[in-house]
């Protein structure tokens, strides 16, 4: 068993107090600076506070083994009315830093009365985890493509079988429901009879999670970028991918609208058929072609650009100036991400198949649906063999106050999750304008979600999201 305890070796000495009245005693975080005993933590960070949380493994065995989980905390500036708690998404990222990034954020206002808490939920950074090292060999070069892709999925089950035998009960308990259990341990140990939630991403289905099994304790919450309320990893890549597509429509239309500077065409079925033609003579490196046709809109004016340097002589896309390109999805790099605790919760949350042959005959139906984009589903395929049965989301409603944040034009959670996802469990839903995940505490219209965590205050209006570049 290698369960690592980062935190857990340097906090000793908790004690028991008696907290308010409802709720039973329970384990006193001992907090200290962060930079103080927290591996690699900033240096010039003198607010953010650490501290270890205890939990069970199995909330089904409260007397059995348990783990610590590592907590963060930012006071509030101001007169103190409660705490919220914090979650940037993955699964498989940590909330640790989240509370000072948001204080340096257009959303920096909920920290005035409240005290920022976040986490790195278990399995994760500075909380108890499985370390696993994966075998990453290579299919050969000369199988199908179908082969190539039923190799990588057999040896990845190899590898998920492997890391589960390294201790199947903690692995097992990789859920959203238990990490939501964990949540309320820590509302116990701060001695809060309700807290405050905002979550981004799958942040969103574990807060959902939370409202489900703890309404009562719930203050308010907001939850940005809205996951599904059903987890089924085919239907994500059909919904991503989707989305995509109708990206990569967007895009044309707007290279039509500026002619005058990419001369592609004046009209959306001009450019399109343009640049179907020009991804059509790519010989190498069509992913990153493809990436081109489909970024965001603060990227659309370098990606036309570029697209202009291929038409006009540009012989292959490496010759072309080197452009960053961000993590898609449950991809994007976070501090202390963990791909196996990623892998876990999903695979143990998600109802959809877990067979090879079904996953490559939901990708062939993609890709007849969605020309440019259906071969680049990443989701179906993540849980064949993957060892654990299934425990489905069962998320329903609540009486505590909800804001629900979607993004009108996103591709990593389309904005009709956040619409499944409110007919499932209510509150108020605020559209933003844009194509970025999360963006909302970039943009002014985060003063919203200051008033929501103030008064309670819920909106179904609109916002706009960061211009679009100029051409």
């Amino acid at each position: 068993m290698k369960i690592t305890r980062l935190l857990g070796a340097v906090l000793a000495g908790l004690v028991l107090v008696p907290l308010v009245p409802g709720i039973a005693v329970a384990e006193t975080p001992r907090w200290q600076l962060c930079r103080d005993i927290a591996n690699r933590w900033p240096s010039t960070d003198e607010r953010t506070e650490c501290a270890v949380v205890t939990v069970p493994v199995d909330y089904a065995k409260p007397d059995g083994r348990t783990v610590d989980i590592a907590i963060s905390r930012v006071k509030a500036s101001g007169s103190r009315e409660g705490v919220i708690l914090v979650n940037p998404g993955g699964p498989g990222g940590s909330g640790m830093e989240l509370p000072n990034s948001l204080l340096r954020s257009e959303a920096a206002g909920i920290g005035v009365h409240h005290d920022l808490i976040g986490f790195a939920p278990r399995g994760v950074g500075y909380s108890a985890a499985v370390a696993c090292e994966d075998d990453w060999t290579q299919p050969d070069p000369s199988l199908s493509e179908k082969e190539k892709a039923r190799f990588e999925a057999d040896r990845d089950g190899r590898n998920h079988q492997r890391c589960v035998a390294e201790d199947p009960e903690f692995v097992r308990n990789l859920t959203t429901a238990t990490i939501a259990r964990d949540m309320d341990r820590i509302r116990i140990a701060l001695g809060e009879e309700k807290i405050g939630y905002y979550g981004i991403s799958w942040g969103t289905a574990l807060g959902a999670q939370y409202r489900t099994l703890f309404d009562a304790h719930v203050d308010k919450m907001l939850l940005d970028s809205v996951m599904p309320p059903d987890l089924d990893l085919v239907e994500m890549d059909r919904a991503q991918l989707t989305a995509r597509e109708n990206t990569f429509a967007e895009f044309a239309a707007w290279i039509a609208r500026h002619d005058d500077v990419y001369r592609f065409g004046t009209t959306q079925a001009v450019v399109t058929k343009a640049l179907l033609d020009l991804r059509a003579r790519q010989t190498s490196r069509l992913d990153a072609f493809d990436g081109l046709l489909t970024e965001t809109r603060r990227d659309w004016a370098s990606s036309a650009r570029r697209l202009v340097a291929l038409r006009d002589g540009a012989s292959t896309l490496e010759a072309l100036p080197h452009q960053e390109k961000r993590g898609f999805g449950w991809d994007a790099d976070q501090t202390g991400f963990s791909p196996f605790q990623q892998t876990s919760v999903l695979c143990n949350d998600s109802a959809g198949t877990r067979d090879f042959d079904e996953v490559w005959t939901a990708r062939l139906r993609l890709i007849e649906l969605l020309p440019l984009s259906g071969r680049y589903g990443s989701e179906a395929v993540r849980c064949v063999g993957w060892p654990i049965p299934a425990q489905p989301w069962r998320f329903t409603g609540g009486s505590s106050p909800l804001q629900l944040v979607g993004h009108l034009y996103e591709q990593v959670t389309p904005i009709g999750w956040a619409r499944e996802t409110r007919q499932r469990i209510g509150g108020a839903l605020l559209t933003v304008e844009d194509d970025t995940h999360g963006s909302l505490d970039t943009l002014p219209c985060a003063a919203k979600a200051v008033e929501f965590f103030d008064t309670g205050k819920v909106s179904n209006d609109s916002c706009p999201g960061a211009p679009t570049p100029p051409a």
